[in-house]
């Protein structure tokens, strides 16, 4: 009788940089050409002497701020993953407008399960896709109000059972509302720029981020979003990068640049 064949697995191919550390966390695997720092840590070392100031709209108005740092813990949490699902293709001053809205009118489960839904959706006006977003967070209290005991899963998992609730989100979500880091959180920001700086060769943010934990090490993990976010805020905008501006000018490689200041 004939052997059946083996089903191959399909591989996800990622690039990086030469003489970079490729195991997850950081465990050390240095190139032999190379005793140089690798190029993508010089590139890191210059965004943080240009995040210094901690000025940039993800400072002020980043999710981490959003929530009431004096409210019961339960409320700390469900105010975090809400102020991640509004970031969604949203500004950060506008997602800050609305969940001030949002508390002010009062920011628990138990008062967004009672909230028309048609109430919901006034209160997040100009937020993107508001209107779908409204329905998420009725779904989401509602969920949390008879799962959860009003609070939010503490799982990553459990945070993408929910409607509106994607990876990025959860990530930051463990690492804001739990003060658990389970991985990375990569946005468009994240993406753009690790592919833009030569770092790695992904498709989308998922790609990114299982490429990134791979290249740095984790207890760079928690401080990277926040750096590479408000450096592709102040910096490194997706449309005419401000290059003459950043100190990586002459290290850059500028993938997919094709017009810049």
């Amino acid at each position: 009788m004939a052997t059946p064949m083996k089903k191959r697995r399909k591989t996800l191919k990622i690039a990086f940089d030469v003489g970079e550390h490729y195991s997850k966390g950081g465990n050390e695997h240095e190139s032999a050409s190379t005793k140089e720092s690798p190029l993508w840590m010089k590139h890191l070392e210059n965004i943080k002497q240009m995040r210094s100031n901690k000025d940039a709209p993800v400072d002020s108005m980043g999710c981490h701020m959003l929530a009431d740092a004096l409210a019961e813990p339960k409320v700390f949490r469900f105010q975090t993953l809400l102020s991640l699902m509004l970031s969604s293709q949203t500004k950060d001053h506008i997602t800050a407008a609305a969940m001030h809205r949002l508390r002010e009118h009062g920011c628990t489960v138990d008062d967004l399960v009672l909230i028309p839904t048609e109430k919901l959706q006034q209160l997040l006006i100009p937020v993107g896709f508001y209107k779908k977003k409204a329905v998420y967070i009725k779904k989401v209290a509602e969920i949390l109000k008879e799962r959860y005991d009003g609070d939010i899963p503490n799982t990553v998992e459990g945070l993408c059972s929910l409607p509106g609730v994607g990876e990025k989100m959860a990530y930051l979500t463990m690492c804001t509302a739990w003060n658990q880091l389970e991985g990375l959180g990569v946005d468009t920001h994240v993406h753009r720029i690790s592919n833009r700086l030569g770092w790695i060769k992904t498709s989308n943010p998922k790609e990114s981020r299982m490429a990134l934990e791979a290249l740095v090490p984790r207890e760079q993990w928690q401080e990277l979003n926040k750096l590479l976010v408000g450096f592709g805020q102040q910096t490194c905008l997706p449309v005419l990068p401000k290059c003459s501006e950043c100190l990586n000018k002459n290290i850059c490689a500028a993938i997919g640049v094709k017009k810049k200041r």
